[in-house]
């Protein structure tokens, strides 16, 4: 297990600049979203990546003893705007084949907020662009990495469990986020919430997520780095060990002078469940 981050928790830098910073605050792998994290360059439409770019940002990385673990893509993948949806479509493809030369083996989506009431039609747009993201994908061997998220058109395990069975590709993994299962309404039911997505979900995850979420007494459910709340990392750790052991974990919502201690966090609870 190793312990990685958003690369953009340091906001959006030079690549060369971004590198050493991931590097001096102790972290070796990072989720990348190039339009999120990188200053140098425009990637907020598809055609920029070339091989030479890629090996680049690859090898300044390297230099610093971090890799790219995961690729991020945050956009939408059923809208109902055809030009808008054809656009996040080739810019997801694009990340799929220059992810070997980022040294990436997923490209991770989550797959978009309805706009209103999620009606069928929404669930077979989205099953259709994943189909066709997923034909990209096993042409050049990279794993899809869908995470559920609460609020999201996929947004429990069950959701992600039944699109998997709908769309049976071995090149879509998960990227898991208990965090993001968890809402005010469930989280006092949150060890069953847990236990859930791994038993749905567990074969098929490829990286995971951590924050932490703490209840507040007004009633509202708040994201806070982990280690600063009252998720049940233990049991999330424990069963992350059971199902997929050494997999990259990736912190959230950490600001640069809170990330070591998150870090030690994490750390310490999974060698706690070693023992």
């Amino acid at each position: 297990m190793s312990v990685g981050l958003l690369a953009h928790l340091f906001g959006k830098l030079p690549y060369k600049q971004l590198a050493y910073k991931v590097s001096s605050h102790g972290f070796k792998h990072v989720q990348l979203a190039l339009w999120k994290a990188v200053e140098d360059y425009d990637f907020s439409k598809p055609g920029l990546l070339n091989p030479g770019l890629a090996k680049e940002i690859r090898e300044e990385f390297a230099k610093h003893g971090v890799s790219i673990s995961v690729l991020a893509c945050y956009l939408h993948f059923f809208d109902r705007n055809e030009v808008q949806l054809r656009e996040n479509v080739e810019r997801f493809k694009e990340l799929i084949r220059y992810a070997s030369f980022l040294g990436a083996p997923v490209v991770a989506m989550e797959v978009g907020r309805p706009s209103g009431e999620a009606d069928e039609s929404n669930w077979l747009r989205l099953k259709a662009t994943i189909e066709e993201l997923v034909e990209e994908a096993e042409k050049w061997g990279v794993f899809v990495g869908i995470e559920p998220a609460n609020g999201h058109l996929i947004g429990t395990a069950v959701e992600l469990h039944q699109m998997l069975e709908e769309v049976p590709s071995t090149n879509i993994g998960v990227v898991l986020d208990p965090g993001n299962l968890l809402t005010a309404e469930n989280f006092h039911q949150q060890d069953d919430i847990i236990k859930e997505a791994f038993q749905l979900l567990g074969s098929r995850i490829v990286a995971c997520h951590a924050k932490d979420r703490v209840f507040r007494e007004d009633g509202k459910l708040d994201e806070v780095p982990p280690g600063e709340g009252d998720m049940n990392y233990q049991l999330y750790m424990k069963l992350l060990d059971q199902y997929k052991p050494h997999c990259n974990i990736i912190m959230e919502v950490t600001k640069p002078h809170e990330m070591k201690e998150s870090k030690f966090y994490i750390e310490k609870i999974k060698q706690l469940n070693l023992r």
